[in-house]
């Protein structure tokens, strides 16, 4: 019999990231996928940030009582139940919806933060209070800071304390197969037209009865009557960011900011110790998932030599192509404090909702359980590159 991955709308069978891939496939419109699968250009940075997982071999060791297992880490003085959270994916109202509550409740459920994108169709305040999450909050430094330095108050009002930066983002990266779905800007062609006509379970589930989601935190940020997520992401970052974003806006937002703050993004071992400098919290190596600058480095590739420049000093997180337990295992055998889900639980996101993202979760949740167990590790603590090898 033909090996073939399960493409049926029961999560719960999903037995991999990779299985909940194909179920979203299937699930969610050509268009909608393509925003979430889809890198920059030739999508080299996308392909080597899951090949550089099979360069990287375990040694495990043997005759240690694992009966008794720990997967927390503890980051910025709360505990949490795995060495991993969800990072700021945007348009999740596309995929499920409200599906920022629906990430968040499972963060939430699973014991992990949750980083609300600034791009979200649910506000803030209402993702925080529906969601039982700790949940962290993402910026753009927009041109109008006003704005920005609104969004750090209203996060302080929820109860959010910690603020997530992302800083490779200045000029929007060209994500080629993510624009030949549209004809035009926000209008989608024939082909995918016709295509949305073909997923009746997506289009009750998200356009019934208002139409395509629109953005709740973006307020005056937008023009008006361009408030609908449909086909927006190049035209509002386009417009928005801002290309002269540099340190000196860090040290305005960290003046600004009173709690946690995080920089995403951050790819040089200069550039962590210069976050050290300024008062930063933590970083994340990360270069967004292969959809800015196609060519770039894995975070794997530059985790030890930050971790040696900086580990102590602030935490160092990273994402990049994490889709097993074993991927994130390595990643903090190298030293990171823990692994941002980008991709993986947004695929549990396209392929059933809520309890599509906890399916994901709960996959990596295991995965992680079972290579501690397999390399005789019984506390997550205890990892070191001792347990690893360069092939």
């Amino acid at each position: 019999m033909k090996r073939r991955l399960y493409t049926g709308p029961e999560v719960q069978r999903a037995q991999s990231i990779e299985e909940l891939r194909a179920i979203a496939r299937k699930r969610v419109p050509n268009f909608c996928f393509e925003y979430v699968e889809g890198g920059a250009e030739e999508e080299i940075s996308l392909r080597h940030n899951r090949e550089v997982f099979s360069r990287i071999a375990f040694v495990p060791r043997t005759l240690v009582d694992v009966s008794v297992r720990s997967q927390q880490r503890r980051l910025f003085g709360k505990d949490v139940a795995s060495p991993f959270l969800i990072g700021p994916t945007g348009f999740s109202g596309l995929l499920a919806r409200e599906g920022d509550v629906a990430m968040a409740r499972a963060a939430g459920q699973a014991g992990v933060p949750f980083v609300l994108t600034n791009v979200s169709t649910t506000s803030l305040e209402d993702v925080v209070r529906r969601s039982g999450a700790q949940v962290w909050q993402q910026v753009y430094l927009y041109r109008d800071r006003d704005f920005v330095a609104d969004v750090a108050r209203r996060a302080q009002a929820a109860g959010i304390d910690t603020l997530v930066l992302t800083t490779d983002s200045a000029v929007y990266g060209k994500r080629e197969w993510d624009l030949r779905n549209f004809s035009s800007p926000r209008q989608l062609d024939l082909r995918n037209k016709i295509d949305v006509l073909c997923h009746p379970r997506w289009l009750i589930d998200i356009l019934y009865p208002h139409g395509f989601p629109r953005f709740a935190n973006l307020g005056d940020l937008l023009p008006a009557g361009q408030t609908s997520v449909r086909g927006a992401a190049a035209a509002i970052l386009g417009q928005s960011l801002s290309p002269a974003l540099d340190w000196r806006d860090v040290e305005w937002l960290r003046g600004i900011w009173p709690g946690n703050l995080v920089l995403k993004g951050v790819m040089q071992v200069q550039d962590a110790q210069r976050a050290v400098a300024l008062g930063v919290d933590g970083i994340v190596l990360s270069n967004h998932g292969g959809r800015q600058l196609d060519g770039a480095l894995s975070t794997m590739d530059v985790l030890p030599e930050v971790v040696a420049a900086v580990k102590g000093q602030l935490t160092v997180m990273l994402d990049g192509g994490f889709r097993r337990g074993a991927d994130i295992v390595k990643a903090i055998a190298l030293g990171a404090d823990a692994v941002l889900l980008g991709r993986a639980t947004t695929y549990g996101l396209a392929a059933g909702g809520e309890a599509g993202a906890a399916r994901a979760l709960e996959i990596l949740r295991s995965e992680v359980d079972r290579v501690l167990a397999l390399l005789a590790c019984p506390d997550i603590a205890q990892l070191d590159a001792s347990y690893l090898r360069r092939i």
